[in-house]
């Protein structure tokens, strides 16, 4: 089965976590600068932590150089 998620994430926030709004949006906070990669690599140890899942099953299809992205997570 095959997930697409919208999410925002916010970088160097105070802690790493994910949220749920209650209007069913996702907001993924990240305490790692927006460079070089380095947030959207933890945007998807985040996500794998939180589906239980490898890593190797979640990709950014969209958004790499954006807040606002789309997640596929393949369970």
């Amino acid at each position: 089965m095959i997930y697409r998620i919208k999410i925002k994430v916010v970088t160097k926030a105070s802690r790493d976590q994910i949220i749920h709004e209650p209007d069913g949006s996702w907001k993924v906070r990240v305490t790692v600068a927006p460079t070089q990669g380095k947030a959207n690599d933890r945007v998807i140890e985040l996500m794998a932590d939180e589906f239980k899942t490898a890593k190797s099953n979640i990709q950014i299809i969209h958004g790499l150089r954006n807040k606002e992205k789309i997640v596929e997570i393949i369970m």
